[in-house]
């Protein structure tokens, strides 16, 4: 059985490092954006992520 997602085998989540990476910011520049609200972030197992989704949202344009 195959899975018919267009991410299928990527990460779901994202350490503040490699969604700074992808989107070719500084790290301190997403902590700014998670903590001033532009960009969502969650905790798991108490490490803050962004979801893929979320990464790909910023990149599309921003809209919410």
């Amino acid at each position: 059985m195959t899975k018919n997602s267009p991410d299928a085998g990527g990460p779901a989540f994202y350490s503040l490092a490699d969604a700074a990476w992808i989107l070719g910011v500084d790290r301190d520049e997403v902590s700014r954006a998670i903590r001033v609200g532009t960009l969502r972030a969650e905790r798991r197992r108490s490490r803050l992520v962004i979801s893929a989704a979320e990464l790909r949202r910023v990149l599309d344009g921003g809209a919410r």
